[in-house]
């Protein structure tokens, strides 16, 4: 198990753990919203390749629209 920092919240997460599978996890739509994964956006294609790891810091962006 690792533990990472998902919007100042920390969490556990099992190894081999993807960007994409945090999305599954919390139900995110990944047309609208954007990681930032220890201060660097990470592109969408990265999603499924990028294992997050011990002390990874993430902050998740949602995309709202309004008028």
């Amino acid at each position: 198990m690792a533990k990472i920092q998902i919007n100042g919240k920390k969490v556990a997460i099992k190894q081999n753990f993807t960007a994409q599978d945090m999305l599954k996890k919390y139900k995110l739509n990944r047309k609208k919203v954007a990681i930032e994964l220890n201060g660097k956006i990470l592109p969408q294609n990265e999603y499924k390749k990028k294992c997050l790891k011990n002390n990874d810091i993430i902050e998740i962006v949602q995309f709202i629209g309004g008028g």
